[in-house]
């Protein structure tokens, strides 16, 4: 049907709707509905100003209740205002309650919360009318601990539930927020746990798996009395909180001063924190905001009825279209801005397009140049130009734009999708190439040795994260007639090269304890007993935890494996012949005039490796390895050695 309207445009209503023989997918719509002023509510207690963008509704209302499962209390008709908006301004004190709004599209209204939601009620159906200066916590700040460059920082990957969920984790707000507010906590053996563990290691930043209000399908607010587990990577509201990790799901304003406690415990601890983001899909194009109020123009599609689904989830969201742009980009600094984060890792980042990804780099350097953005930077069958697409192949596009280097992660240890497969850790030498091409930063350091990067902070180097199997699992089944020792040199061995390579240092959680999730591969929905940190196991692996802190210690300290420029890694860093095996590099550190020598074994026995000088080396980690130690160092069997001279 078509309905003529009094703004001199024709709507015509189908899948996807057209606005004045304009499609939703088209250029012109993009030009002619782009908005770029605040959208979303604007609460001060004398009124409350509300905007929506839905161009091709003919009416639009908001729809007040006073409680998260009422029926409406009032429902207020809108005013359509310039670029595909509509308007109201309620003159009352609306602070407490919910709201909505409601489209009419063709002769059907769509009921839908806000997508501009700061805060929801309970399962996030409903948007929440609140003053946001109420929801800072005591001794809320902007300070953050110092921190300049991205080749300093050394990310901890962690799920908010993982940390604490253990019986004998020593927190009492198990799979809360506060859990990582709570200092001090022991666990067996009167190890330290939770966020003191975290500090001792000396990470830089705390990574959160995602955050946000995330669908009610993978966690229910309402039955937190039931084993539920996610990993959160469905999105419902963009900038809201997830309920299930606060104390009071049903109380909109808790989510909030929980999360903003627990950033200002870790900024306190001298801890940055990264978040999650997931903005390249949705849990159910058909059932989310977007779609209700503007049907198709958030999503790609193939044809104009099958949505693009690089993500695998069922959808793609069209990042390149304007409006959707705008709501990726405030939606990133309000979070940035009101929650004072330290950087965000981008999920499935590919899916993205590179004028968005550099948008968003731009508007964060506005708020913090040191906030960090990283992300998965695979390249995805999107519907999206293949120059375009914000991914490795496009890297060059994207200065100060960090991607998961996969090259040096599967050179380790294998593929993590043929799971037999070999890296140079576990057996295959071939892989050894890949490996130096990460320990250079993923720059192009010669003909032979190269990958994505321009500059190493654009390659965060890494051999594990919560996709996939754990470091230990993998190394289980490739090499499964190897005893536990072995499997541990193996796996500490991994830890170390990533531990002293250029790029931006990433370490999974209980990584440092070789945490195993049973060989499940994919715990994304798993229990919580696969899920949890194990903190038994830390406990029976304190050595090991030692050699990953005494390694962070060292990176932290020597700036060579820190460089901060491609220039400068070819100029300081310089691979050694070494007998098969071995991987051995010098790096000159010009900060402090003198000179690293860097020697990993990946062999099963004892190598050995002549040094390039008579003079006197210092032993700065690896003492234990090192069998004979003259002009000719003798390493043993998966050993790692760093000297200084």
């Amino acid at each position: 049907m078509a309905v003529q309207r009094d703004i001199n445009y024709t709507i015509s209503f189908g899948d996807p709707a057209v606005v004045d023989g304009l499609s939703v997918h088209s250029k012109e719509f993009d030009e002619t509905f782009y908005y770029e002023g605040t959208l979303g509510i604007t609460y001060e207690k004398e009124k409350t100003k509300f905007r929506l963008w839905a161009p091709t509704a003919s009416e639009a209302k908001v729809v007040l209740y006073k409680k998260w499962d009422d029926e409406a209390s009032s429902e207020h008709v809108m005013t359509r205002a310039e670029k595909g908006t509509w308007t109201l301004v309620l003159y009352e004190d609306l602070e407490g309650l919910y709201y909505t709004y409601k489209v009419k599209i063709g002769s059907e209204w769509n009921e839908a919360a806000d997508p501009y939601a700061k805060a929801v009620g309970v399962n996030g159906d409903r948007g929440y009318i609140l003053n946001l200066e109420t929801t800072h916590p005591k001794h809320w700040m902007k300070d953050k601990p110092h921190f300049t460059e991205p080749t300093d920082a050394i990310l901890y990957e962690l799920h908010v539930r993982d940390l604490s969920m253990h019986p004998e984790s020593g927190m009492c707000h198990k799979g809360k927020f506060l859990a990582l507010t709570e200092v001090g906590t022991t666990g067996p053996n009167e190890i330290p746990t939770g966020i003191d563990h975290i500090k001792s290691l000396g990470v830089t930043h705390v990574q959160l798996l995602p955050i946000f209000d995330y669908s009610t399908d993978s966690v229910d607010e309402t039955c937190l009395e039931k084993e539920q587990y996610n990993w959160g990577y469905d999105p419902k509201n963009y900038n809201a909180p997830e309920g299930s990790y606060s104390t009071d799901p049903y109380n909109p304003i808790s989510r909030i001063m929980e999360l903003k406690q627990t950033i200002q415990t870790l900024h306190d601890n001298g801890l940055r924190v990264v978040m999650d983001v997931v903005y390249n899909h949705v849990y159910d194009a058909y059932r989310m905001n977007f779609m209700k109020l503007v049907p198709g123009y958030y999503f790609r599609y193939k044809d104009e009825q099958t949505l693009s689904n690089g993500s695998a989830c069922g959808n793609d969201v069209a990042s390149e279209r304007h409006m959707v742009r705008k709501f990726i980009i405030d939606s990133v600094k309000y979070w940035a801005s009101e929650y004072n984060l330290d950087g965000f890792r981008f999920d499935l980042m590919g899916l993205h397009d590179v004028d968005t990804m550099n948008e968003i780099r731009a508007e964060l350097d506005k708020i913090d140049p040191s906030i960090l953005i990283i992300g998965e930077g695979w390249d995805l069958a999107t519907e999206l130009c293949s120059e375009s697409k914000a991914n490795q192949k496009n890297a060059q596009k994207m200065p100060r734009i960090a991607h998961f280097n996969d090259v040096i992660r599967d050179g380790l240890k294998g593929s993590v999708f043929y799971h037999e497969v070999l890296g140079l850790v576990n057996g295959n030498p071939k892989a050894l190439i890949d490996v130096q091409s990460g320990i250079a930063g993923a720059i192009r350091y010669s003909d032979t040795i190269h990958s994505f990067a321009d500059e190493p902070n654009q390659a965060v180097t890494y051999v594990e994260a919560h996709d996939n199997h754990t470091l230990w699992d993998k190394l289980l089944i490739t090499n499964p007639n190897d005893t536990v020792e072995t499997i541990k040199k193996m796996h500490k061995l991994c830890t170390a090269i990533v531990l002293t390579s250029q790029g931006i240092a990433f370490l999974h959680a209980g990584q440092e304890f070789m945490r195993t999730k049973g060989g499940d591969e994919n715990s994304y929905k798993s229990s919580t007993k696969i899920n949890q940190l194990d903190w038994v196991r830390c406990a029976a692996f304190q050595e090991e935890v030692d050699y990953v802190r005494r390694l962070i210690a060292l990176r932290k300290t020597e700036p060579a494996f820190r460089l901060q420029t491609a220039d400068k890694i070819r100029q300081c860093l310089q691979f050694i012949a070494a007998p098969d095996g071995v991987l051995a590099y010098s790096i000159r550190d010009e900060q402090n005039n003198k000179q690293l020598f860097v020697a990993h074994n990946t062999n099963r026995q004892a190598a050995s490796v002549t040094l390039s000088t008579n003079q006197e080396w210092t032993v700065l980690f690896g003492q234990e390895h090192i069998i004979n130690h003259t002009n000719t160092l003798s390493i043993a069997a998966f050993g790692s050695v760093v000297l200084s001279q």
